[in-house]
């Protein structure tokens, strides 16, 4: 152990040496690690700043070796946050590593004769401080970017429900890494309870797993996910939206999910998240609904429910093209829906076959794509026809 005169003396030829060591690690950066020879000037001089501060600290470190203390974060205090964005991890290690080498290397030189043992011994546990010193600064760093992207993340999601979404939008859904998806859908329902950032997390690794592309935030109570996905190749399984939304389920609250119609680019995704909106509000209409739900198979209940949207889509889809194929369909399925679908009955009433009312009921599944047959199918055909009536 060094004596306090050998200690004096050593902190004396620290202070002297310190600019020398600080110019010698930039110079022995410059030689090895061809990432930093690549850098623009500015960040060199960073990288320079903080290689001098990291000498400063030590020595100040050094003047008071007795007392309790670790390096600060105040070591990258000349550019925390432009430094954790230009220098990977990796490299300032090697930084630091390159650093310490010269000050391990000045030792014989910088110390009192008697106290190089000291000084190395202070050199080695000053090294495992800035080591933890600089975990903390990139990991404060990662959790601030976390914080700034889910924040990002939330906008552009929202901007999309609330029907806001311009180009803005793509520019910060690019910076998140958002790709260019060639189908797109909005999946909806309750956020579990807990940490948001926790659902965030889960929805994000289910969705790996599933390669899908995802944007996903908490908004109120709801949980919100966009999901986009390329064209399958050759091979490969076509789209299919529900088997896309199952993949990532499990992460919403019990509870109705409903997927938004698919579109073609996420800003037309505004509609796709306003289907999906109007649909987990009148699900609670239809008790036994599946999950996940297609909005569109809640056209009914949309439309009950108030949304102008689901009405024009029943009357436009439904009505209009029974409408354009001649009176009989349109006559032929509001009798036998009135009859309590049947064939007899309405054939009575119509005065004609029953095979005729079942030639024409399969044109009306041929048209509309609903089976006037089948329960579910005949109450949305029921509320097609009430609605184009009254339009």
């Amino acid at each position: 152990m060094a004596t306090a005169e050998q200690h004096a003396q050593t902190l004396k030829n620290l202070e002297r040496a310190a600019g020398k060591m600080a110019t010698a690690a930039i110079a022995r950066m410059d030689d090895n690690l061809a990432w930093y020879r690549n850098m623009p000037p500015e960040h060199r001089s960073w990288i320079g700043l903080v290689a001098q501060a990291g000498i400063a600290a030590f020595t100040e470190w050094f003047r008071f070796p007795d007392a309790p203390q670790a390096i600060s974060t105040d070591v990258f205090g000349t550019a925390p946050r432009e430094l954790t964005r230009a220098v990977t991890l990796r490299q300032t290690v090697e930084m630091i590593r390159t650093t310490i080498e010269v000050v391990e290397e000045a030792i014989e030189e910088v110390a009192a004769p008697g106290a190089e043992e000291a000084l190395r011994e202070a050199v080695l546990v000053y090294a495992r401080e800035i080591a933890f010193a600089t975990a903390q600064v990139y990991a404060q760093a990662a959790e601030a970017r976390g914080a700034w992207d889910a924040r990002l993340e939330a906008l552009v999601v929202n901007s999309l429900l609330s029907g806001d979404a311009d180009e803005g939008v793509l520019s910060r859904a690019a910076a998140l890494g958002w790709g260019q998806p060639d189908r797109v859908m909005v999946v909806m329902g309750s956020a579990p309870a807990g940490d948001s950032e926790l659902v965030v997390e889960a929805i994000r690794r289910a969705a790996r797993h599933a390669k899908l592309h995802v944007l996903t935030g908490v908004l109120g109570s709801r949980l919100v996910v966009v999901v986009g996905e390329k064209k399958p190749r050759s091979g490969e399984r076509l789209w299919d939206p529900v088997v896309a939304a199952r993949a990532l389920i499990g992460q919403f609250a019990p509870g109705p999910v409903v997927i938004g119609p698919t579109v073609s680019d996420l800003l037309s995704a505004t509609r796709s998240a306003q289907a999906a909106a109007a649909g987990l509000r009148a699900c609670s209409a239809w008790p036994d609904a599946p999950r996940p739900v297609l909005a569109d198979d809640l056209l009914p209940e949309r439309a009950l429910a108030g949304d102008v949207q689901a009405r024009a889509q029943l009357v436009e889809e439904i009505y209009t093209p029974l409408d354009e194929a001649g009176s009989a369909l349109l006559d032929t399925l509001s009798v036998y829906l009135e009859q309590a679908s049947s064939l007899e009955g309405a054939a009575r009433m119509l005065f004609v076959h029953p095979n005729t009312v079942r030639y024409r009921l399969r044109r009306v599944t041929d048209i509309t794509g609903y089976a006037p047959s089948d329960v579910r199918s005949a109450f949305t055909l029921r509320i097609a026809l009430a609605l184009g009536r009254l339009q």
